[in-house]
């Protein structure tokens, strides 16, 4: 044995202690963190949705903007889809963004957190989890107030 083969050995002996200490530090530092290896722990963000909901005089606010929308839904509401506070907005759905302008009276939605619209519903959801934190119905509430 040379002196250049101890010397790698050496080092390699101490680079891998080495090395298995830098990634379990950084594992555990990203867990604390909430994410672990790069993906969001949705609990703490999915939470913060649970107590919003729609005010009455928020449909106000919103319907106006709609009126097409909410009439065609009103004359032909076959194959509309049902959406509930909780759910799980399927991959499927494609929600428009519901300009600032249309909710300048409402209350924001909750942190990480935006309004949506989809054939007569304006939703509270998470983007990223898609889930609905509450959901207010422009169709058949403007049925039954007529």
């Amino acid at each position: 044995m040379n002196i250049h083969s101890i010397a790698r050995r050496a080092f390699q002996s101490a680079l891998i202690p080495v090395l298995v200490l830098a990634v379990s530090t950084g594992a555990a530092q990203a867990q604390g963190r909430g994410h672990a290896y790069g993906h969001d722990n949705h609990d703490n963000h999915d939470n913060r949705g649970q107590d919003f909901h729609f005010r009455d005089q928020d449909r106000g606010n919103f319907a106006p903007h709609y009126q097409k929308d909410i009439s065609r839904w009103q004359r032909n509401p076959h194959g509309r889809p049902v959406f509930t506070r909780g759910q799980r907005i399927p991959s499927n759905y494609r929600f428009r963004a519901v300009p600032r302008s249309y909710y300048a009276n409402v209350p924001p939605p909750p942190p990480g957190y935006q309004y949506g619209y989809y054939d007569g519903y304006v939703v509270s959801y998470n983007p990223t989890t898609r889930i609905i934190a509450d959901v207010l119905d422009l169709v058949t509430s403007a049925t039954v107030n007529r």
